[in-house]
């Protein structure tokens, strides 16, 4: 390993998870593991990039110098960001697994038992089939998980870094408020709300915000498509702010014109599973337990909405396609595992189908403490109510009054009018 001051978090966080991982891997009986999940290779080497969808990976053998496997473009982001000091690049006219039997063979893992994560996105079907063919000497195991056992517990500094990522979160919620109003596209809206998380610092997240207007907002993970926000009209909201590929996340919903008892009824509930659950959150509460919380908080509402998905996940290290680690874990039924110090959560105690057309939202992300949880945000749950927005109603003849008739001549005159000045445009 190669000590340097200038990564995410200190060399000796570093030098702590690749500890740990050999641990676990000796308790595998593993002599080596082949690690390709981007997340994994960033929380074990600070490495990432863009290119993630070329193959590359990180081999840890159980007691010898750890080194990569990356495309030649991608060797001088190992230089440039981690403590990694062998690697081995291949060309684009080259074949990465090749490259990867013949490392393991060069480093002297012929004949042991090698991990790899048969469920990572990124070692596709057609690799796994390649290495079993061609990697014979050696027993290849499937090791699927074994770092997120690390991950899934943040340390002091990751909740410090996620603390950053919540300011470009919020930053970027306000700004969406701001940009709300009757008139404007959802486009404008997502621009101002990225715009908003990038001055203050945040970065690239692994899923851009969603924003989704009137009846749109039933679409499931549907985002902006240059629909145009009619009054009176709500907008659903939900911003991952990102620093270092670490998210939070946050739902929220803006209301043109006044709150409907439907709509007040159901900022209520959440507003109340929110508070219920975050005064229940302890570590050895199970993930089962804290699901069903806020789940029947949810479905006793008079509106006929649904929580048709889980009530919350893990959330933490992320590149596209998504923000969440909700694979480590979630909050849903039936899992008995408990919670822990140190985990994190986005919980989503939305509704979807208020009054059978509208969905709406409000959510937070915590952090499990010695003895209860903890929000990184400070923003206010309620819905941003926008009176002025409201549909506008056509003044009223007086009583008696009857409506001057135009005729037809003084009615082709002003269409004539109107047509000379748009085409004068």
């Amino acid at each position: 390993m190669r000590q340097r001051d200038d990564m995410t978090f200190p060399f000796e966080e570093y030098e702590r998870r690749l500890g740990e991982l050999r641990q676990r891997m000796a308790e595998r009986l593993l002599d080596a593991v082949v690690i390709t999940d981007p997340e994994n290779l960033m929380y074990l080497t600070d490495y990432q990039t863009t290119g993630y969808s070329f193959f590359q990976a990180l081999v840890v053998p159980l007691e010898n110098e750890p080194f990569m496997i990356t495309r030649m473009l991608e060797e001088s982001n190992i230089h440039a960001r981690t403590w990694v000091e062998k690697t081995r690049p291949y060309p684009d006219t080259g074949d990465a697994i090749q490259m990867l039997v013949e490392s393991l063979r060069e480093f002297g893992l012929t004949g042991k038992n090698i991990g790899y994560e048969r469920n990572s996105y990124f070692f596709p079907a057609y690799h796994q089939d390649s290495i079993h063919t061609t990697f014979v000497d050696g027993k290849l195991l499937d090791c699927f998980g074994i770092v997120e056992e690390g991950r899934v517990c943040k340390s002091k500094f990751e909740l410090e870094i996620m603390r950053k990522a919540a300011v470009a979160t919020e930053a970027g919620m306000k700004a969406g408020f701001e940009a709300v109003r009757a008139g404007v596209t959802e486009n404008e809206i997502g621009a101002a709300i990225s715009d908003g998380m990038f001055r203050a610092g945040g970065e690239p997240p692994a899923v851009m915000p969603y924003v989704t207007s009137g009846p749109r907002s039933m679409i499931g993970h549907a985002t902006w498509e240059g629909r145009t926000v009619q009054p009176g009209e709500h907008v659903f909201l939900e911003v991952g702010g990102c620093y270092r590929r670490y998210h939070t996340a946050m739902m929220r919903t803006v209301v043109l014109g006044e709150l409907s008892h439907s709509m007040a009824h159901a900022q209520e509930r959440m507003k109340q599973a929110l508070h219920e659950i975050k005064q229940a959150i302890r570590p050895g509460m199970t993930v089962s337990d804290a699901d069903n919380l806020v789940r029947n908080i949810i479905t006793a509402n008079e509106v006929g909405a649904r929580l048709i998905t889980r009530s919350g996940y893990s959330i933490g290290i992320a590149f596209p396609p998504s923000w969440d680690e909700g694979y480590i874990i979630s909050l849903k039924q039936g899992d008995s595992r408990v919670l822990r110090e140190g985990m994190t959560f986005h919980i989503i105690p939305w509704m979807w189908g208020v009054d059978g057309d509208k969905t709406v939202g409000i959510s937070d992300t915590i952090h499990v403490t010695a003895d209860g949880c903890k929000s990184f945000f400070t923003m206010d749950e309620d819905f941003v109510v926008k009176p002025d927005q409201a549909p506008q109603e056509l003044p009223r003849p007086k009583s008696g009054q009857v409506p001057k008739p135009v005729s037809e001549s003084v009615a082709g005159k002003e269409s004539v009018k109107h047509i000379g000045e748009a085409r004068g445009q």
